[in-house]
């Protein structure tokens, strides 16, 4: 068991001080929330999505996740439609859960990262 050396007020007080300051949004006018600053950076491309987003399961095949480059399991989906695919990877489908859990992705994020996953196919 470890004790403290110094049992002063102000070493009692530095030990138990906060580590951060919590701010509700709206309390600092010049800082702008989290979901402004990702507005204003303007959509990201689909390689960027699926590299921070997808590849997790759609480069290793977690969860039953069909691979990217690997053709033959993209074969049969890709046949279903492009407006399928967007709708399976915005809505979730089997074991995908809606937007592959990237809830700050927009639908047109979305749909970029599919093209990005089955381009070259």
């Amino acid at each position: 068991m470890a004790f403290a050396a110094d049992m002063s007020d102000d070493a009692i007080a530095e030990r138990i001080k906060p580590v951060g300051d919590v701010y509700l949004d709206g309390e600092l006018p010049d800082v702008a929330p989290a979901t402004e600053a990702v507005a204003d950076a303007g959509p990201r491309d689909g390689a960027t999505i699926y590299n921070t987003k997808c590849m997790a399961c759609h480069a290793t095949g977690a969860a039953g996740a069909p691979v990217k480059g690997d053709a033959s399991a993209w074969s049969a989906r890709i046949a279903q439609g492009n407006e399928t695919l967007y709708t399976h990877a915005i809505n979730g489908f089997n074991a995908m859960p809606a937007k592959g859990t990237c809830m700050d992705c927009s639908d047109d994020e979305i749909k970029a990262a599919v093209d990005f996953i089955i381009s070259g196919l």
